[in-house]
């Protein structure tokens, strides 16, 4: 089993900014496999389909950039999962403009919803896909 998580923020102020490239993404996912991610718990919107026979979960965490590891713990802990069965996929302003950077562990940066994450699960083995969608900082 993996997980994909998307981070963003809740809220209709977000949808179409930089912040909810995660969700974004994720969003793309669901049309393309044809699954939903419907279900909330977890402080998370939830979904899930099999991919080249593994099971996915989606998650797209409800608790704001700056908290997203409070709810990447609790999906970790639901779902027995190690670290290395995560990802994470973000805008970040780090990069340049276009360029997509896939890492398999690291610090947070600058990035506060990575951070977080980094912090919640005591851990910096956890892959990220990074990629810089919108050419000014917001």
């Amino acid at each position: 089993m993996k997980i994909v998580i998307g981070l963003g923020n809740p809220g209709i102020g977000y949808e179409t900014t930089r912040h909810n490239f995660g969700f974004m993404f994720l969003e793309y996912l669901e049309r393309k496999y044809k699954f939903q991610i419907d279900k909330k718990k977890l402080d998370s919107q939830i979904g899930e389909c099999t991919i080249n026979g593994e099971k996915v979960i989606f998650v797209k965490p409800m608790t704001f950039m700056n908290l997203s590891g409070e709810a990447v713990q609790k999906v970790k802990h639901w779902y027995k999962v190690e670290d290395e069965d995560i990802i994470v996929i973000f805008d970040d302003i780090d990069i340049e403009f276009g360029d997509i950077r896939y890492k398999v562990n690291g610090s947070g940066g600058s990035h506060n919803g990575m951070k977080n994450i980094v912090q919640m699960l005591s851990t910096e083995n956890i892959a990220r896909l990074k990629l810089r969608t919108w050419k000014f900082k917001t």
